[in-house]
């Protein structure tokens, strides 16, 4: 009996860390899907628990990174990014200012969860707060002096440039690409 009890929680264990590799499939290709595959394919993937603590899924070889869809937000928006994108978007995270002189890249190929375009911590539509739905796209981020002359507006048209999240630390370029 102890022999039997001992072979079900090894199968147990077993099928716990198979379906975890699964689900880690599942993430790598949810991530890989941001960015064009010559990229992602050899970019580091991390992907965020809900207590927004990060894990790393694959080692990368190239310098980018990737995340997978995140299961908390209606709409697809896996996300790739160089360095400097990261330094950006830890940045925005911890409610602190980006690094000066540190432009990023991100590519969202899937598209983005709709998104308030005035306030970077907008976590559902409310008046005032110029919710958009964002199409594939592609981000130029910390670049703040080298936007002057593309669309500042609130209510963007999301087919066209324009910068997200003006007049905050977090104003980024968007470039939609469909």
């Amino acid at each position: 009996m102890k022999m039997l009890v001992l072979t079900s929680a090894a199968a147990l264990m077993l099928a716990t860390t198979a379906a975890a590799a699964d689900d880690d499939a599942a993430l790598i290709k949810s991530a890989e899907s941001a960015a064009p595959q010559a990229l992602s394919s050899k970019a580091a993937v991390y992907a965020m628990n809900d207590k927004g603590e990060m894990r790393t899924l694959r080692e990368g070889t190239n310098g980018w990174w990737c995340m997978p869809d995140s299961p908390a937000t209606p709409g697809p928006d896996p996300m790739c990014g160089d360095a400097n994108a990261m330094d950006w978007a830890m940045a925005w995270i911890g409610k602190k200012d980006p690094p000066k002189d540190k432009v990023g890249f991100m590519y969202m190929l899937e598209g983005g969860t709709d998104a308030s375009n005035t306030d970077p911590y907008a976590t559902a539509p409310a008046a005032g707060n110029n919710w958009v739905k964002t199409g594939p796209h592609v981000m130029v981020l910390n670049a703040m002096d080298k936007m002057a002359g593309y669309p500042t507006s609130p209510t963007p048209d999301v087919t066209q440039p324009y910068v997200m999240w003006a007049g905050t630390p977090y104003a980024h370029l968007m470039l939609p690409i469909k």
